[in-house]
């Protein structure tokens, strides 16, 4: 996925700044809390403004989001409520955006254009959902086509260039087919695990 290769590029510029971060004071927590607030206003410039303002803005706030978790693993503070406060502040952020793009499409010539912007809603909530619902049986899934990583690029091109109802049908379509491979590995996987744990209590009997 595209997630795994930009943190293997990018992580000899990330650590530094990260550590800059440390130096100023800032704490994980805060970085993800201060990337949410600029999201939302992003969301609110992107529905009243101006789509390229509404990006710019957005890209600081991927700034702060790409750097919270960074900064946790240097001074060593990953922990349970950091995560789970990341990731229920990554979906009001994401959803925030879409939720504003539903309201442009509105005001729009084309209204209907918004029903776009909320089955790409849906979508993404499927697939966090799923990948959450995956992780709370023990299997890790992160495979798909459009991981947070990629939504969040799509999502600024299509700001940047105006052509959002293009990158909307990509993200409706996309996410719902990211949902069904989520779902689709993740049976595969349990099935595996529960053909181990069979196997081995066979042995044991």
């Amino acid at each position: 996925m595209l997630t795994n290769w930009l943190r293997k590029v990018t992580r000899g510029i990330v650590q530094p700044i990260a550590r800059v971060l440390i130096r100023l004071g800032a704490s994980p927590n805060l970085l993800t809390i201060l990337g949410c607030l600029i999201n939302l206003a992003a969301a609110v410039i992107i529905a009243l403004v101006d789509l390229r303002w509404g990006a710019l803005v957005l890209a600081v706030a991927m700034f702060f989001d790409a750097f919270d978790g960074a900064v946790a693993r240097e001074m060593n503070r990953v922990t349970a409520f950091g995560g789970f406060l990341d990731s229920s502040l990554d979906r009001v952020s994401e959803f925030s955006v879409l939720l504003a793009l539903a309201w442009r499409c509105l005001q729009s010539t084309e209204p209907r254009n918004a029903l776009l912007a909320l089955v790409a809603t849906f979508g993404s909530m499927m697939v966090s959902y799923a990948r959450a619902r995956a992780e709370g049986i023990g299997v890790r899934c992160h495979v798909g086509l459009l991981s947070r990583v990629e939504r969040g690029i799509l999502i600024l091109i299509g700001l940047v260039s105006g052509l959002v109802v293009p990158m909307l049908w990509i993200l409706a379509i996309g996410t719902l087919l990211t949902s069904a491979q989520r779902m689709i590995y993740v049976y595969l996987q349990s099935s595996k695990m529960s053909a181990a744990k069979v196997g081995k209590n066979d042995n044991l009997s």
